[in-house]
């Protein structure tokens, strides 16, 4: 485990995997889709073992301890050495949830005409708000 005290909070969240890019976890803190112990934060805020950092990913807000700072990235199997998940069940199961109704479309019939289209778009109003792409 590295000796450090601290690290980034953009770093730490591209270090356990929860996003692809530092510049993506970044990205996420300042549109405020993180929160670390309850308060919102910017990039740089420094996290430190035994703190609760939520990540909120569309549908669900992930939660996550602290177990030990890292500044690079490890491999996934390695990511319980450094942050526990303590995302409660009913977020997770969300995710085994459909979201949308599947449309049936014969496989290799092509793309779907104006009118198809229209009636696609409008059940996607149904189930989605522009603002913040979650379930109304």
């Amino acid at each position: 485990m590295d000796d450090q005290r601290s690290v980034r909070i953009d770093k730490w969240l591209w270090a356990i995997r929860v996003y692809k890019t530092r510049s993506l976890a970044a990205e996420a803190v300042k549109s405020n889709k993180i929160t670390v112990n309850g308060i919102g934060c910017k990039p740089s805020r420094e996290v430190k073992a035994g703190d609760v950092v939520t990540v909120r990913k569309a549908p669900v807000v992930y939660a996550f301890r602290v177990l030990a700072p890292l500044a690079s990235r490890v491999g996934a199997k390695d990511v319980a050495l450094y942050a526990e998940n303590i995302t409660p069940e009913e977020e997770l199961m969300k995710l085994s949830v459909k979201l949308m109704p599947t449309l049936a479309r014969d496989r290799g019939t092509g793309r779907p005409t104006k009118k198809e289209r229209r009636e696609i778009d409008s059940l996607m109003d149904e189930f989605f708000d522009d603002d913040d792409e979650q379930l109304l």
